[in-house]
């Protein structure tokens, strides 16, 4: 019974462990502990209470290497945070077209919206990420979505002045 109890707290302390680190190497681009980490069969889609995953978290630090081998493992390509945004917003916001390919190879749902009911292209019409705006209309992205205040991208690009962006989505 002792043994039985010491091996059920090494395994619960061990998983503790586990779900902390796997953020901090998503944050690090830290393959080889993520490799551990799936090895082991650690969950990747664990949420942190922020609800973010690994993956968004190893997009927004603009970690390809960790955000490849997540996807390649079977991260949820969809997965969204508290607020409802996902990896492909944050490479968006972070204006990394490199990751913004990536999430479209692996079939990341472009017209997804957060809970503002803002997509990728709304984004990326906000923070003037015009190439990548052309790449997601490219890939399907519904420029005529609107957000909960009833804007569409094209809106959000007038009222930033962005004058390459409104000739991009009109």
């Amino acid at each position: 019974m002792k043994n039985l109890f010491l091996i059920i707290s090494l395994l619960f302390c061990s998983s503790i462990v586990f779900g902390q680190d796997i953020f901090s190497a998503a944050r690090s681009n830290d393959t080889t502990f993520v490799k551990q980490y799936i090895q082991n069969r650690g969950v990747i889609d664990t949420a942190n209470v922020r609800g973010f995953t690994p993956l968004i978290l190893g997009i927004y630090n603009d970690n390809f290497d960790v955000a490849d081998l997540l996807l390649k493992n079977g991260a949820n390509v969809n997965a969204q945070d508290k607020s409802g945004n996902t990896a492909l917003m944050g490479a968006v916001f972070k204006g990394n077209p490199r990751l913004v390919k990536l999430l479209v190879a692996n079939k990341v749902d472009v017209n997804q919206q957060n809970f503002n009911g803002a997509t990728a292209l709304v984004f990326a019409a906000t923070f003037g990420q015009n190439e990548i705006a052309k790449n997601l209309l490219e890939s399907g992205a519904d420029k005529s979505i609107k957000d909960f205040t009833g804007k569409t991208a094209l809106d959000h690009a007038i009222f930033q002045e962005n004058s390459a962006m409104v000739e991009i989505l009109k």
